[in-house]
């Protein structure tokens, strides 16, 4: 069968806050989410365009309802295009908006050629990846989930690449059961089941400081987690936002701005 996507070479930079560098044939091209870019090579040119480039056929309604579904993640309607133009190879790199790490992920040894991700995870692929939207089965899982009732869907048999906060973990599961912090979830491939349960006894629940709810994943296949999610982070900085700008009204402040 041959392959669909453009096929890339990358290189994964930095240790706690990665980025991806993607290195281009003439003709090549990487598909990433609008503002990603951190810096590209001459000869490298890049296309706004609706949709993600899967289905070149694809007409003007077929585009318009794949960006339509896109906000509803709360991505941009759009996408950038990044194709290689000249002669010999070149470099584009991306990064994400918040701290982590990349997980790079080829489609094409999963089963399925397809893999589940959190709405705001993904980073970029090679062209042909096909980026769509997915719909929780499990009620309960998008309301009180930290992954929500919507996720995403990369499809293709090419290299994707997957943002995640802190430190990513990969777990095999073999028909096993795994609980998990709501919100950890990165990905799994599609032999996973997805659901959201109560933490325990009501007083484990109150006091035990795990929160009211676990992501449980049941199964056979590959789950990525990460150790700090982006609502984890933003609750461990929020106390420093309160207090911003206080100390020109304490005695230290004064003494300083003396």
């Amino acid at each position: 069968m041959a392959r669909q996507s453009h096929e890339i070479d990358y290189e994964i930079k930095g240790e706690s806050i990665q980025i991806v560098e993607v290195e281009l044939d003439p003709n090549e091209t990487v598909i990433a989410e609008a503002g990603a870019m951190l810096y590209m090579e001459d000869g490298i040119v890049f296309e706004t365009k609706m949709g993600d480039g899967s289905e070149p056929n694809q007409g003007l309604f077929g585009k318009l309802l794949s960006a339509g579904t896109r906000m509803l993640t709360g991505e941009s309607m759009f996408m950038t295009h990044f194709t290689y133009r000249g002669v010999g190879k070149a470099k584009v790199a991306f990064s994400a908006p918040y701290p982590g790490t990349v997980i790079p992920i080829d489609l094409a040894q999963i089963p399925g050629r397809e893999v589940i991700v959190q709405k705001d995870g993904f980073l970029c692929a090679a062209l042909g990846t096909k980026v769509a939207i997915t719909f929780n089965k499990r009620l309960g899982s998008g309301l009180v989930g930290g992954e929500g009732f919507i996720l995403q869907k990369l499809q293709g048999d090419g290299k994707a690449f997957v943002h995640a906060g802190g430190t990513v973990i990969e777990k095999q599961l073999n028909n096993e059961v795994l609980r998990v912090d709501t919100g950890c979830v990165v990905a799994f491939e599609p032999g996973i089941d997805f659901n959201v349960e109560s933490a325990g006894g009501l007083r484990s629940m109150i006091f035990g400081g795990e929160g009211l709810f676990l992501a449980t994943l049941r199964g056979t296949g590959r789950v990525w987690l990460q150790s700090m999610p982006i609502r984890k982070l933003v609750q461990a900085l929020a106390p420093y936002g309160r207090n911003r700008g206080k100390e020109s009204s304490s005695l230290l402040g004064n003494f300083l701005e003396s």
